[in-house]
């Protein structure tokens, strides 16, 4: 429980520095854009690779297939749920909470929170339960704003995803039980470990732009309280009864527990699907977050 909290801590202050960083004035939109891309394309993928140079056994294998099936039924339920609840909201409103629903922030929030709580193992499972969300990411996703679905070029977004490709590099690895020589492995280890300070500043920048007076209103609380406490929760206590190891409950819980994804504004500022709402829902329950994370993780620490 105390490395429990002085994780939460730890990534507190690290988005407070994100804030400070925004609110001074050291880093500007285009650098913040910069930061994003740097953690996508090059620290996350080196800190994935890293995660799988583990031992390796057939029942570490065997949980990550679980993670693999939980995450495809969490996608499954996430789309049928969306288009449920809410099928009579307004057209772009709708698009967005939908797509909120499927595309959570895990792999940008997620990673370090999970990479923090459960160590190495924790962030290689992050991973694989990460590529089913992506395939949906491009997918059923993208037809949400745009009502049909290139599966062609979903495909190959998916399959070109640097993640994507550090997962499989990394599995490979796992299976070969290679190791990396020194002059591979030192730098590989460096750069991954920027991930958490990295993206929990990113986090704090986006933050900074936010008007907390003008964030919040009833759908907005209603999204995500379903997202953050509702799906974790239902995961939970499925995973509990269905006897699910300890550790694969963890990372699958805390990964479903994640706030609307940045793409959500992304995709509906391209698509001119109310951009203004997908942006207070991104900013909203990522506010909201701050807590209900701290709240799960000292639950399954328990």
């Amino acid at each position: 429980m105390s490395d429990v909290l002085i994780l939460q801590i730890t990534m507190l202050l690290l988005i407070l520095v994100g804030v400070l960083v925004k609110k001074c004035g050291i880093i500007s939109p285009e650098g913040q854009k910069n930061i994003n891309d740097l953690v996508i394309y090059l620290v996350l993928p080196c800190n994935i690779v890293n995660s799988f140079l583990i031992g390796s056994d057939g029942d570490i294998f065997r949980q990550f297939g679980m993670v693999f099936l939980i995450s495809i039924a969490v996608q499954a339920v996430s789309v049928v749920l969306g288009r449920i609840v809410y099928r009579r909201k307004e057209l772009g409103h709708k698009m967005s909470l939908q797509y909120g629903l499927i595309c959570s922030n895990a792999g940008f929030l997620g990673n370090p929170v999970a990479e923090g709580a459960f160590g190495s193992v924790g962030l290689a499972m992050a991973s694989i339960y990460l590529i089913p969300m992506r395939v949906m990411m491009w997918s059923s996703g993208i037809a949400i704003y745009t009502q049909s679905t290139d599966w062609k070029a979903a495909l190959k977004k998916v399959v070109t995803h640097p993640c994507i490709i550090a997962c499989v590099l990394g599995l490979v690895l796992m299976i070969c039980r290679a190791q990396l020589p020194g002059v591979i492995g030192r730098p590989l280890t460096a750069i991954g470990s920027c991930n958490t300070a990295l993206s929990m500043m990113v986090i704090g920048m986006i933050l900074a732009d936010a008007d907390v007076r003008t964030l919040f209103d009833r759908e907005i609380f209603a999204y995500s309280f379903l997202r953050l406490i509702v799906m974790p929760a239902a995961l939970y206590f499925v995973c509990i009864l269905c006897r699910v190891p300890a550790l694969v409950t963890g990372v699958c819980t805390i990964l479903t527990a994640m706030p609307a994804g940045a793409t959500t504004s992304i995709l509906a500022s391209k698509y001119h699907a109310d951009e203004l709402f997908a942006t207070r829902l991104v900013v909203a329950s990522t506010v909201l977050s701050m807590v209900t994370i701290p709240v799960w993780n000292m639950i399954l620490a328990i």
